[in-house]
């Protein structure tokens, strides 16, 4: 899918296939689309399928008629993800008089107030990077608010499935400093290759400022990501625990069942005992004996704390 924008009077970003478009968004582009980008643009293949893929990252790469840029940013999450926060490449490829970006999935590149006022290609360049740092940022505070939930569920539950999803997120966080690491390498290097980019001082001082934003970003991430590491054990342990008390309860209930069963078993048997003859309070004596061992072991359980 395709999609041309151009910069406003006012200088918003927008949508228009009618106007001289300034920025063409490739999402999942076809074979056909990548063949155009190949061979009208001069856009290396290697390069354009590293822009499609997850794992790659972030780099800036000058080509005879583009810069290429790739960097990371996370995925739109689904409920369908079921814990895992996904990263995702987007690539960036300037052009004099042009911008093109391609995307393997449908993305928010252009939301938030930034874009309500741009001026060049280098202004959506450094925007995109400041608002793929913001994304990072939103996403680690629902990682954190699902990991808090998540403790609340573990303390009073015996499954692993809680504990499962606990280790999906550290693979999570795992995956968000790698990539927010990988951005970090591609600020510097724009910082230091600014005068090929075309980047005025104003935005050699907004790259200081997304290289402070992107350090404290990754900052955060190890932070959580080192608490969760360190408490998973913990957790493991109070589930273990858990287990225990619930087994504990079960075995004195079960002896607490099974002492009435063994005194009624005794009179039953087919061999001279007491109250042979039909004694009328022999029914009585027997269920209260059958009571007594009961109250003995519960008697023995709240003095003992059990």
């Amino acid at each position: 899918m395709l999609k041309r924008m151009y910069i406003s009077d006012n200088g918003r970003l927008q949508e228009d296939d009618n106007a001289v478009p300034l920025v063409y968004v490739y999402t999942a582009p076809t074979d056909e689309e990548k063949k155009q980008l190949i061979e009208q643009y001069k856009i290396d293949e290697h390069t354009l399928n590293s822009s499609l893929d997850p794992d790659e990252l972030s780099r800036l790469e000058f080509e005879p008629e583009h810069v290429a840029m790739i960097f990371k940013r996370p995925r739109h999450y689904a409920a369908e993800d079921n814990f895992l926060f996904r990263i995702a490449s987007t690539g960036v490829f300037m052009f004099k008089d042009k911008l093109i970006i391609v995307n393997a999935d449908e993305a928010p590149l252009f939301e938030g107030r930034p874009f309500m006022k741009v001026q060049s290609i280098q202004d959506i360049l450094l925007k995109m990077i400041n608002r793929s740092i913001f994304h990072f940022l939103e996403h680690l505070r629902a990682i954190n608010m699902l990991s808090s939930s998540i403790e609340q569920l573990i303390s009073t539950s015996m499954e692993n499935k809680y504990l499962l999803n606990l280790f999906t997120l550290e693979k999570s966080l795992v995956y968000y400093v790698t990539a927010i690491n990988s951005n970090g390498v591609l600020i510097e290097r724009l910082k230091n290759s600014a005068t090929k980019v075309g980047l005025t001082q104003e935005h050699i001082e907004i790259l200081d400022d997304l290289t402070i934003e992107n350090s404290q970003c990754r900052e955060q991430a190890n932070i959580y990501s080192q608490v969760l590491s360190s408490l998973m054990d913990a957790r493991a342990s109070i589930i273990a625990n858990n287990l225990n008390i619930r087994i504990k309860m079960l075995t004195i209930l079960t002896i607490a069942i099974m002492l009435p069963t063994l005194v009624v078993s005794i009179f039953s048997m087919n061999v001279q005992m007491p109250f042979v003859h039909n004694d009328p309070i022999s029914f009585w004596v027997i269920i209260a004996l059958a009571a007594l061992s009961s109250m003995t072991l519960g008697l023995l359980w709240w003095t003992r704390r059990w």
